[in-house]
């Protein structure tokens, strides 16, 4: 049989076509690399570049200390070896006496640094250590007295990630009290220790049946800090500032859930904040008997009033709507346009690169002015439910936020 044989003019063609599809993929593999190489420089330059947190509304400054408290009375059902007692790390934000002396606080010290996204991510967070707080260590504690705020993180998260929050809190005369759930956050520090989560604290599937398991864990964890700041009242620098006869319980997500059910289990709550958490526990279906105000992301099922597209949202709309009908107190709920998930947290305020941004739900409102409205109305909400005072903004009469949806208001 005789070889067939390709023309050399043919084969000069195909060769000739090769090489310019050769040349264009590796024009445009070098403009990708250029287009890489400057959008790494670009990332690398606003890692480092300094960040100052959202300043604090109100009219004290802020000082801040952080402490380990260990319940003797508890044994941690999240620990790795059984029999462990159950150890917090809680940051105390206060209000400080004007001009007050004292190094700034770093947003994340030595371990709490591992806060980060892991390398080489990093380089599209903004550096920890370029972030500019607005509290003080060692400051000395304003004249008055302060009632006691609960704060909890989301599932995940630690206390640090939500300092504009608990800043802008304190500021307005509060003692906000930040815990990190041990085994639950990705990263808690004890001991100068970084400690991870585990699997029972932070599963990775996350169900009704898991969150209704941790949900006494939370509690008691929010209880037992209320309890420890309150005795704070007695010793130290904190002596005779403490207001101990009420608390109020606030958190974001799974620590918003966790608000709820504290408040529900305290004589003395005086109300709760739920940020964007769906409820769990008993208080689902009993209901909360104390004020209550729920701030949604953008057509969140937590308000009890979206329109579900999946089973998950439609559980989630069942628990809220049957808390809130349980519910006797007067109940606040209010929808952010634009926001999601994140938008409630410290992510908001800083650079991510939009690699990393694909990975953390913060929505299309500048995240400034969205942590600016959270703040606006959990402050809001406390001078009311804890100082009785008339607030405007609440009722929807002041429209301040016009990004703001009422979507219920007692009555």
């Amino acid at each position: 049989m005789r070889r067939m044989t390709i023309p050399v003019t043919q084969r000069a063609g195909r060769f000739s076509r090769l090489r310019r599809t050769l040349t264009v993929i590796l024009v445009l593999g070098l403009a990708l690399l250029v287009l890489a190489g400057g959008y790494t420089g670009y990332a690398a330059v606003r890692h480092v570049q300094p960040v100052a947190l959202p300043a604090p509304t109100g009219r004290y400054p802020v000082g801040r200390v952080m402490f380990e408290w260990t319940d003797q009375h508890s044994t941690d059902p999240l620990a790795p070896r059984p029999g462990t007692k159950r150890t917090l790390s809680v940051w105390l934000w206060y209000p400080a006496k004007p001009h007050s002396q004292g190094p700034g606080t770093q947003y994340a010290p030595g371990a709490w640094s591992g806060l980060h996204f892991p390398s080489p991510a990093s380089i599209g967070e903004t550096r920890f250590s370029s972030i500019r707080t607005h509290s003080r260590t060692r400051a000395a504690v304003a004249h008055g007295l302060f009632p006691i705020v609960v704060l909890g993180p989301g599932l995940g998260l630690a206390a640090p990630q939500y300092t504009t929050l608990a800043e802008d809190v304190a500021s307005h005369g509060y003692l906000v009290a930040g815990m990190t759930p041990t085994y639950s956050a990705n990263l808690t520090v004890l001991d100068g220790h970084a400690v991870p989560s585990t699997a029972a604290g932070n599963p990775s599937h996350f169900t009704t049946a898991a969150g209704n398991r941790l949900i006494p864990v939370w509690t008691a964890d929010a209880r037992f800090t209320a309890t420890r700041v309150a005795a704070l009242g007695r010793e130290g620098r904190f002596s005779g500032h403490i207001d101990a006869r009420e608390t109020a319980y606030i958190g974001h997500s799974f620590g918003g859930a966790t608000s709820i059910q504290a408040c529900a289990s305290d004589p003395r709550c005086a109300g709760a904040v739920d940020l964007d958490g769906t409820p769990f526990g008993p208080v689902v279906q009993r209901g909360l008997h104390a004020p209550l105000m729920i701030i949604g992301a953008d057509g969140s099922c937590t308000t009890g009033t979206c329109q579900p597209t999946s089973a998950v949202e439609r559980r989630i709309r069942a628990s809220a709507r049957s808390l809130l009908a349980a519910s006797t107190g007067p109940t606040w709920c209010y929808s952010i346009d634009g926001a999601k998930h994140f938008n409630f947290t410290d992510y908001a305020a800083y650079y991510l690169a939009a690699p990393l941004r694909t990975l953390v739900p913060l929505g299309s409102i500048d995240g400034r002015r969205g942590l600016s409205i959270t703040d606006g109305y959990v402050t809001a909400f406390l001078d009311h439910a804890i100082l009785g005072r008339s607030e405007p903004q609440l009722a929807g009469r002041a429209n301040r936020y016009p990004d703001v949806r009422v979507l219920r208001l007692p009555g």
